[in-house]
């Protein structure tokens, strides 16, 4: 293991710090697997790319996020794993602090140590939603028929019962991964009795810290519908909030330690959703809308 651990010298203020923390990000409506603490962003100067504080994100890390989409070819597409593996290295993380490929197929699969196969689908499902790209359809009952269906750059996916949602929807698995995440849960007890806490410590050291702590704020204000305005050169549009910059990067850590070429099937662009889908979505009580509706808006 590099370094020294979370008991390292000098290290009992932070760990005071580290679960006052905790206490927050466990109930954060994303995909998070494991609590963190906070930490200060770079120095990268605020990018311009129309989103506020908090959906905005810690400035230092803002550019690295997906910027809005400038031709069908970007619609949909993942980041690549050359990409990905740029952004890693510039929010703090190597490939050296993945899981190994045995203890990623644990994970998922719900084996090794206490693994948990009830756990495990909550887990993927995660992954499969939040890397909802190009050649990466999932496959919703729409109206009784089995629809595939590719949203991610709009920050929306459809659920197994054919209702469009963002994946911070109370209902998404991307949210109630959070009893998983607990103090004391399922993931991070999984992780350290199964050889991961390097993983853990890297994490912890990396953007994800800080920009949790902004992603945590922006979904504590945005309702049941999740979705996020962005407004630049007098342009307003909404989009999802996996797509918001603070949402993003966590996800994408997560994803990276997961496994880096799932952080490389993220979408590389974000994309407005219709006006007309994003009025529905925000005057749905529940935040959800049945997708047979709204379908042809997204051809």
């Amino acid at each position: 293991m590099r370094g020294t651990g979370l008991a390292g010298p000098g290290h009992r203020r932070g760990a005071t710090r580290h679960r006052r923390t905790i206490s927050v990000l466990a109930v954060v409506g994303v995909c998070l697997l494991v609590p963190a603490a906070t930490q200060t962003a770079g120095a990268e100067p605020a990018a311009d790319t129309g989103f506020a504080i908090p959906f905005a994100g810690a400035p230092g890390y803002e550019h690295l996020a997906p910027t809005q989409v400038t031709g069908p070819g970007q619609l949909n597409a993942p980041l690549g794993q050359q990409a990905a593996d740029e952004i890693a290295g510039q929010i703090g993380l190597t490939r050296d602090d993945a899981l190994s490929d045995h203890q990623y197929r644990d994970l998922v699969t719900g084996g090794g140590v206490g693994g948990s196969r009830e756990a495990a689908e909550v887990i993927d499902a995660c992954a499969r939603i939040l890397t909802n790209t190009n050649g990466r359809p999932l496959y919703s009952n729409v109206d009784g028929r089995l629809t595939p269906s590719v949203l991610a750059s709009y920050g929306l996916y459809v659920n197994t019962s054919g209702l469009l949602e963002s994946p911070a929807n109370a209902d998404a698995p991307t949210r109630q991964v959070n009893s998983l995440i607990a103090p004391g849960g399922f993931v991070g007890t999984w992780l350290r009795d199964n050889g991961a806490t390097r993983s853990l410590i890297a994490l912890y050291r990396s953007a994800y810290t800080a920009q949790a702590v902004y992603g945590f704020a922006a979904q504590q204000i945005s309702g049941a519908a999740q979705l996020v305005t962005n407004t630049k050169g007098g342009v307003s549009s909404e989009v999802g909030m996996s797509m918001a910059p603070p949402l993003w990067t966590v996800n994408f850590a997560l994803l990276y330690i997961l496994k880096p070429s799932l952080a490389a099937a993220m979408p590389a662009h974000w994309a407005p959703i219709p006006a007309a889908v994003a009025a529905a979505v925000k005057s749905s009580p529940t935040g959800q809308v049945p997708f047979s509706d709204y379908a042809p808006y997204f051809r």
